[in-house]
């Protein structure tokens, strides 16, 4: 999948192509409704299938202080995304031009002459430009005036018979609630990366791990989870700490994921880590002993959580 960042960076193969618009964090049940109708209007249009949606968003640019965390790393949208058909991402960024682009302004630059829109997929409560004065209906007339089509998506509900969103999500993920969460994105919550060398410190307290690093902050809660690890074809039950290490450096969040088997030598490889349940909260040790007494307790509890043998 191609991620096109800035209108600066829209050439001219970019025209001609279906758009959802969104914010596509997470990924969710709402957003596949509207990657569903994406697909089938692609496949009717005989044209890509195109995402656009802003990374840092609005908040972060009116209100960084109390910007939501993201549901997902980028990456991980990106392997999401492409799973669910897309061709490419219009990855935009939200600034002060952004803040004071008018909606005709949108509507004329951006999806007739920057991407030659064929037809575009909304939320049926989209608003967008300065102010947040555009909506579907001016969306509606631009189309019938410019050439292209606007559809709109209901929102989907979730098995309480709330609307599914990004912020149920986070509120589920900041809980450590990974239940809660697979039940509103359809799909275990995950996260990959290639796996990089470390301190070797977990090695030496006798439970190696694969260690994958994040700049965003996410939403997750800092703690013990069991979960699978898989790379390539293979696939292993595991026990795996994210949070930024109290004990040893408290830096950047960072996922150390040990294998409850024998899985050769990872560094270097991609390794997506799926998250089943949460075993305990991310907890400062006064010491290494004490810390290596309570992997053994985490891995005891994950070997629980999986049916195996002590």
């Amino acid at each position: 999948m191609e991620i096109v960042r800035g209108l600066h960076n829209l050439k001219a193969r970019h025209r001609g192509c279906v758009l959802a618009i969104g914010n596509f964090d997470g990924v969710h049940l709402g957003h596949q409704a509207l990657l569903a109708q994406l697909r089938r209007q692609s496949e009717r249009h005989g044209l890509p299938a195109v995402v656009q949606s802003f990374r840092p968003g609005a908040a972060a640019y009116f209100d960084p202080a109390n910007a939501p965390s993201a549901v997902l790393p980028i990456r991980d949208t990106v392997r999401v995304l492409e799973a669910e058909g897309v061709s490419r991402w219009s990855c935009l960024r939200f600034d002060a031009r952004f803040a004071r682009f008018e909606a005709e302004d949108y509507m004329q630059q951006v999806l007739v002459k920057g991407l030659g829109v064929a037809a575009v997929i909304v939320g049926h409560d989209f608003r967008f430009g300065a102010r947040r004065a555009g909506d579907v209906a001016m969306l509606q007339a631009a189309g019938a005036q410019a050439g292209f089509e606007v559809e709109t998506v209901d929102a989907v509900l979730g098995p309480d018979g709330e609307r599914v969103s990004s912020t149920r999500v986070r509120a589920c993920l900041a809980e450590g609630d990974v239940a809660g969460a697979q039940q509103l994105l359809g799909r275990r919550y995950a996260l990959s990366g290639v796996v990089r060398s470390g301190q070797q410190l977990g090695r030496e307290l006798g439970t190696a791990t694969a260690n994958l690093a994040f700049r965003e902050q996410l939403a997750l809660r800092h703690g013990v989870y069991a979960v699978r690890m898989r790379c390539g074809a293979q696939e292993w039950p595991g026990v795996a700490n994210f949070g930024t290490r109290p004990t040893v450096d408290g830096g950047h969040p960072v996922l150390e994921a040990h294998a409850l088997g024998d899985t050769g030598a990872l560094y270097g490889r991609e390794l997506t880590v799926d998250f089943e349940t949460f075993i305990r909260a991310e907890q400062r040790f006064d010491s290494l002993d004490a810390l290596s007494r309570q992997i053994r307790a985490d891995v005891k509890s994950a070997r629980a959580h999986f049916g195996l043998s002590a």
